[in-house]
């Protein structure tokens, strides 16, 4: 179980930082791009995946 939270978080970092880039228009080719709303949206992803990594690695 802890390796499946851990891997969903690791997930939701990397997606979470994609939408950043692309909300903050430094990654082109999407309708996210230049998007704010997106950045926020993957800053709260990123702080998600973090927490679930915390929770998977606590004893």
């Amino acid at each position: 179980m802890k390796t499946i939270v851990s891997v969903l978080g690791v997930l939701l970092i990397l997606s979470g930082a994609v939408w950043v880039l692309q909300g903050v228009n430094i990654l082109p080719g999407s309708v996210m791009t230049g998007q704010i709303q997106w950045a926020y949206n993957g800053a709260i992803a990123i702080l998600i995946g973090a927490a679930a990594i915390w929770y998977a690695r606590r004893k």
